[in-house]
């Protein structure tokens, strides 16, 4: 590994202000257009010549489809870990490989605890049924990581929310609790049973797929919240293909870290930008994907609240359906 790309590694994890922001952006660019032949070969098709982007908007975003068709990675480093999206029966995988998993175990833990405080100070219990199903599950890994931060040996995952799982809320009903389930999941756990326990955060991380009906995150949140004794639902969106989450304390309004950064296309002129609460196709800079491509066109529709808030308001017509988007 270059003193150049350690650099900038450490300059992505100490981002404060815009500008500082921007600097890092705009190096991210140069680096990946001169280390990543898949992401040059597109720059080079749009005619873009990359001595002239100079700003955010100037910079090409790659369409995530790639990941499924293409090797992304901007690195000569060899791949460590492959992380694979859940996709449905007979669908192409997205596959993001990640040639430094330290950066995503550092992104992951860092944002959460900057908004949550330390992992080692909660019982962290993973409803992920679908996830522990199949290898190479982003999502898996990052939980695994928050376990091994956590005091608690009994922090783990489960299958199903039966005997086991909700006698942890009583057995710690002192301790801090963070519950993290795919959807249905807990819709079926909120179907059959009932747990009151005040230090709770109950984390919606998405992925009806399929099992139920489609619902909208409100009435989700509307059968979660009572069935947990809580007032709020937390939200977590992540992809397979960025190495950085978003969360949402409430009502789906996304917080993104400081080295992330969103942008709302025009659906009907991809070039061109949105204002703030104007819906539109999230564009997604997330310089933690220092080694693949830190700038993905998503399939996701959202609306840009401030500069770190935004909202996800479901798919684009035709984009492929995948696990942990069947909730809207």
């Amino acid at each position: 590994m270059s003193n150049r790309e350690l650099q900038l590694e450490e300059q992505i994890f100490s981002i404060k202000t815009p500008h500082d922001f921007l600097n890092c952006a705009l190096q991210v660019f140069k680096f990946q257009y001169s280390t990543n032949s898949v992401y040059k070969s597109y720059v080079d098709a749009r005619k873009i010549n990359p001595n002239h982007v100079d700003c955010i908007r100037k910079i090409p975003f790659l369409p995530i489809s790639f990941f499924k068709t293409h090797v992304v990675v901007s690195s000569t480093i060899p791949v460590k870990k492959i992380f694979e999206s859940s996709g449905t029966t007979g669908d192409i995988p997205s596959k993001h490989y990640v040639c430094v998993p330290e950066i995503y175990n550092r992104a992951s833990l860092t944002m959460f605890e900057s908004l949550y405080g330390k992992l080692s100070e909660y019982v962290i219990i993973a409803l992920l049924p679908s996830y522990l199903e199949r290898e190479n599950s982003s999502l898996v890994y990052m939980m695994q990581q928050f376990m091994s931060q956590s005091n608690y040996k009994e922090s783990g995952f489960f299958l199903n929310a039966e005997h086991e799982f909700i006698s942890l809320f009583s057995q710690y009903s002192h301790a801090k609790i963070l519950c993290v389930g795919v959807s249905f999941a807990l819709v079926d756990f909120a179907q059959k049973h009932s747990v009151s326990h005040p230090h709770t955060i109950v984390m919606e991380t998405g992925g009806m797929k399929g099992r139920t009906r489609e619902i909208i995150r409100e009435e989700l949140h509307h059968i979660l919240k009572p069935a947990f004794g809580v007032s709020s639902i937390h939200s977590e969106y992540g992809m397979t293909e960025l190495l950085s989450q978003s969360y949402a304390k409430q009502n789906g309004e996304f917080v993104h870290p400081p080295w992330m950064h969103v942008l709302i296309r025009d659906l009907y002129d991809p070039y061109a930008y949105l204002p703030n609460s104007v819906s539109g196709g999230l564009n997604i800079i997330d310089l933690a994907n220092l080694y693949s491509c830190s700038f993905i066109e998503t399939q996701d529709i959202g609306r840009k609240i401030s500069d770190i808030y935004f909202t996800v308001e479901g798919r684009i017509d035709s984009a492929d359906i995948r696990g942990c988007s069947l909730m809207i």
